[in-house]
């Protein structure tokens, strides 16, 4: 039976980083069996019980991919902890409590790895999620995206719905929010470069350079969470993310963007500013022991496709 049930897959926050790329992999595969609605914060708010379950009655999805959140950087979060907790926990709720009162079959949504404790041992995996508080930096977001696997097992456990949730490491790619205060570092550092090379400035990278991520990049993960929404079969949560040994300096990620932007200035590390944690390393084994073969884009290509990406739409990008 499985592949040939219809599904009418809702994505909310589809217009977004991993919306768009999700759009992108479908229109690729050509599926005949699955009709996707890709939800932008325009269509509906999801901070509105009432219409949130309104939409969901009248489209009746069967599936939905929840990435809709409220999001920002490192400078945003520490301002504003307590409105990231309460409103992706309203929408969180929202989401969920529609999809089980309209007989959602899965819901499949989007953590990040910042929900993980500040103090741990490292690879992070996907046992230890509760294991501790997390960075103090971001405690309002970090603590909502946590319940989310918390309403997950409690759904299971009372209604043995099969929701569950993906764990990203940091995402890049077209269509991504490029704003340099309250981004993330790739997108961030590639407005910068943009800038630099435009004005004959030098480029001036937050922090030290040395700490330490894993990134991935917005296509790669559109395919893995496609495979979680059809194969993947557990409660608990899966890391998406590239290998241990992929992980590498923000100065590398910024060595690559100069590359791909072709940029000849001088490059300045300001460690006035603050470096955030210093590594997250976590642990995709569990990824592998499901998809052992999955191939990753090289992060040069990826870099140098987000970087022509947001050079050709600059004035459309969200910055």
């Amino acid at each position: 039976m499985g592949d040939v049930e219809k599904k009418v897959i809702l994505v909310t926050g589809g217009t977004g980083l991993v919306g768009s790329a999700i759009r992108r992999v479908v229109s690729e595969e050509k599926r005949e069996n699955e009709t996707f609605i890709f939800l932008s914060s325009k269509d509906v708010d999801l901070n509105d019980k009432e219409k949130t379950l309104e939409f969901f009655k009248k489209h009746k999805p069967t599936h939905v991919i929840h990435l809709a959140a409220l999001v920002g950087g490192l400078f945003k979060n520490l301002r504003q902890n307590l409105d990231f907790f309460r409103v992706n926990s309203q929408i969180n709720d929202n989401v969920l409590v529609a999809a089980y009162e309209t007989g959602v079959k899965k819901v499949v949504s989007c953590l990040s790895t910042c929900i993980f404790p500040d103090k741990t041992t490292y690879p992070i995996d996907e046992t230890m999620i509760h294991n501790g508080p997390p960075h103090n930096s971001n405690f309002g977001y970090s603590y909502a995206k946590r319940m989310i696997d918390v309403l997950n097992r409690g759904y299971f456990d009372q209604h043995g719905m099969k929701n569950t949730a993906v764990i990203p490491t940091n995402v890049y790619g077209p269509n991504d929010n490029f704003n340099i205060e309250d981004g993330h570092v790739l997108p961030g550092l590639i407005h910068k470069v943009y800038f630099a090379k435009k004005n004959n400035t030098p480029l001036t990278i937050w922090g030290s350079g040395k700490p330490l991520r894993q990134f991935i990049y917005s296509y790669d993960l559109a395919k893995l969470f496609l495979w979680v929404l059809r194969e993947y079969d557990e409660v608990e949560p899966i890391i998406l993310s590239v290998d241990e040994k992929d992980e590498m300096s923000i100065k590398e990620a910024a060595e690559a963007v100069v590359e791909a932007m072709d940029f000849k200035g001088e490059v300045i590390f300001d460690t006035n500013k603050s470096d955030g944690q210093f590594k997250k390393t976590a642990s995709n084994a569990k990824l592998r022991k499901y998809l052992p073969d999955f191939e990753f884009t090289p992060f040069k290509q990826a870099v140098k496709e987000s970087c022509d990406w947001f050079v050709q739409n600059f004035d459309n990008a969200r910055k």
